[in-house]
């Protein structure tokens, strides 16, 4: 049974750097053809894909946050990473991490996301 679970900083300050992790288990991130996404839902709209890492370590953004993103993995600890940096009250959402498992865009398992509220 894979699994995956998302953890930082709750609360960020209006210019940070959003830093969460996202630490998967019973899979490894390396696994030929798996992707592995980050997505945030902001209060009262709809979920919004971030970017993703691939199996060999290849990223791709969303064009809408792409300037600000950054995804990478510790393959040692089976963990992939996303930085948002310069984040704003906008950029508070609740955060989740998802596996898509053949690159085709439908993801299959799903940390139960982590909140991040940007206040000063």
């Amino acid at each position: 049974q894979v699994q995956l679970q998302e953890s930082g900083p709750g609360l960020v300050k209006p210019s940070q750097t959003l830093s969460l992790t996202c630490t998967v288990s019973g899979g490894s991130i390396t696994t030929n053809d798996h992707y592995w996404s980050w997505f945030r839902q902001p209060p009262g709209k709809g979920l919004e894909w971030i970017g993703y890492i691939a199996y060999s370590g290849r990223t791709y953004y969303g064009p809408s946050l792409k300037s600000r993103t950054s995804i990478s993995r510790d393959t040692s600890k089976n963990q992939f990473t996303l930085q948002l940096s310069y984040v704003a009250p906008e950029d508070t959402a609740v955060y989740y991490c998802a596996r898509d498992p053949t690159g085709t865009l439908g993801w299959d398992y799903w940390g139960q996301g982590t909140q991040v509220t940007v206040s000063s």
